[in-house]
């Protein structure tokens, strides 16, 4: 059995339903492997969902059979405004 090497993107969505109540009890943050155009058309089309791009990153390495890598900016530390890294 070989072993694949490649690297894909993961993108960092937050989903709302597209409707007009007031309050919006269906929303969701999730991760996806969907650029954000074949996102929201495999959900349902422009008219069923709202979707805003949160984040992206790549994962590289052995991607067969693997969960998604986690965000690398979850791992950055926070820095002072104004301060040169």
């Amino acid at each position: 059995m070989s072993s694949a090497y490649a690297e894909y993107r993961v993108y960092q969505y937050y989903v709302k339903a597209n409707n007009d109540l007031p309050y919006d009890a269906q929303s969701y943050m999730t991760l996806s492997t969907f650029d954000p155009v074949s996102f929201v058309a495999y959900h349902g089309g422009r008219e069923s969902i709202k979707v805003d791009l949160l984040n992206t990153w790549m994962c590289k390495g052995n991607t067969a059979g693997q969960d998604l890598c986690p965000s690398p900016y979850e791992t950055v530390p926070p820095t002072v405004a104004g301060s040169v890294p």
